[in-house]
């Protein structure tokens, strides 16, 4: 492994957490980025974030300038919660809006030891597409140009577009590639808060934690690409004539519903595919993807309780600390306003003329009901 910076990506949603020099914090043996357990065990916080201070995040993270309709950053707590305060978190505030902002933290370097990566996302509103992934990148990102093109080195976190869409990713960048993982982690698609945890460890092992349950776990050669595979394809081998490699064909009688959400990247129309590709050699030619112009996100996505450290049972009591109270009482705050809406809408008097007849014919059944 090796020294990485954090920057959070959430589809058209830029939060940066930036490995990188930081005044007055470069000692990594002071309080605010060590700390001693009775145990004696050393615990090294990287980085925790909790917009617990007001206004003072605004002098930690840095707004892009690589676009001037950035979209803008506020500290709410949402339409519902455990602690109107404890709960604030950097949140989304105007639709249709890319944002981006990041956050510089002291630099480390994790060799030989484990990393991991973990923080809170709340949808405050339903969302139909759209990401909240985290991404860490190289120290010499510039913050007031970040944006989605930005080379990272990790991406992590929950990304959801309509009904078929709904998993954790988790793509790392080796030998300047990218890798997904191989493996479908369901993400939490609900307008509460949701702890994603994300261990690193040097036997090159990981975990996928949702809610500090284990959602998947493995061994990064098996669930990444990283190797040559063990077997190649026989290019002596002719194929047969009538061999038809489509998995799956177009609906010929399906159309794009009207409301269809837009992807965040397309295929880059002004590239084509080279005169001398060859299908059987170079594989199923596709043309690279850019930004689509057209995507945009929603607002209310809420971030919160970031945490980078090198200790896993740290990372399970901190996420327990900070999100778990958070989440038990927002099911019951929840569980209360839903108890409200019912009782409102059961006991809502019709209006108008036809109302009041309604009404009067009901007083009058009440009444034979009584004789």
């Amino acid at each position: 492994m090796i020294p990485v910076m954090q920057l959070i990506y959430l589809g058209t949603f830029l939060i940066g957490l930036v490995f990188g020099e930081q005044t007055d914090n470069d000692n990594d043996d002071s309080p605010s980025t060590m700390l001693e357990t009775p145990q004696h065990t050393i615990i090294k916080e990287y980085f925790r974030e909790e917009f617990d201070d007001e206004d003072e995040w605004e002098k930690r993270w840095v707004q892009s300038k690589h676009r001037s309709d950035y979209g803008k950053f506020r500290v709410a707590s949402g339409r519902f919660y455990g602690d109107r305060e404890k709960d604030k978190g950097l949140k989304a505030t105007e639709d249709t809006k890319y944002y981006a902002v990041s956050a510089r933290f002291p630099p480390f370097n994790n060799e030989g030891q484990t990393l991991v990566l973990q923080y809170t996302v709340k949808y405050d509103q339903h969302v139909d597409c759209g990401g909240a992934y985290v991404k860490l990148y190289s120290a010499d990102l510039v913050q007031e140009v970040m944006n989605e093109d930005s080379e990272y080195y990790i991406m992590f976190g929950p990304d959801i577009c309509g009904e078929d869409k709904k998993i954790v990713q988790v793509i790392f960048n080796y030998k300047d590639d990218y890798y997904l993982i191989k493996k479908n982690i369901t993400c939490e698609t609900d307008d509460f808060t949701h702890l994603y945890t994300l261990i690193l460890r040097p036997d090159l092992t990981y975990e996928v934690k949702v809610d500090n349950y284990v959602a998947e776990a493995g061994h990064l050669e098996d669930d990444w690409d990283f190797l040559p595979p063990r077997k190649i394809v026989d290019h002596e081998m002719a194929k047969p004539d009538y061999w038809d490699e489509r998995e799956l064909v177009e609906d010929p009688m399906d159309k794009k519903p009207d409301d269809w959400d837009q992807p965040e990247r397309i295929p880059d129309p002004n590239v084509t595919k080279p005169d001398d590709w060859d299908e059987e050699m170079d594989g199923e030619w596709a043309p690279p993807s850019v930004p689509n112009p057209e995507y945009r996100g929603k607002s209310g996505t809420i971030f919160d309780n970031f945490l980078i450290t090198n200790d896993e049972q740290y990372a399970e009591d901190a996420g327990n600390e900070m999100w778990g109270p958070t989440f038990e009482r927002e099911w019951k705050r929840r569980q209360g306003q839903d108890v409200v809406y019912k009782k409102i809408n059961e006991n809502e008097e019709p209006k108008g003329k036809e109302g009041k007849k309604e009404k009067r014919k009901k007083k009058d059944r009440n009444v034979k009901d009584e004789l």
